[in-house]
């Protein structure tokens, strides 16, 4: 019987991180931009949650969990404000390719 273990999940996770780095440096386009940085999130939620399953010496079991729901409810506010901006620069430019949008350009 196959034993699965902190390291699974780190690996898993580690993998999911690199995949929102390279979606974030590769991706013109602001909503694969997005979708890449919250890839990078879930991938620290998993890393956390994978911590508080398997314990780490003094700190409370549930740390972790606590950590994972902190990042979620900042990840939902980011994408809130994100698409509102994306929302009105896309209603002035009509484009959302990041390297078209220049509005700091006199």
């Amino acid at each position: 019987m196959t034993y699965i273990g902190l390291g699974h999940f780190l690996v898993v996770s580690a993998g999911l991180f690199a995949i929102g780095v390279y979606g974030l440096l590769s991706k013109r386009n602001a909503i694969s931009l997005l979708i890449s940085v919250e890839i990078m999130f879930n991938s620290v939620s998993l890393a956390l949650a994978a911590f508080a399953r398997f314990g780490y010496n003094e700190v409370q079991p549930l740390a972790g969990q606590a950590f994972a729901l902190f990042i979620i409810a900042i990840a939902a506010g980011e994408v809130a404000v994100a698409i509102a901006i994306l929302l009105v620069i896309y209603r002035q430019r009509a484009t959302v390719w990041v390297d078209e949008i220049d509005l700091m350009k006199w």
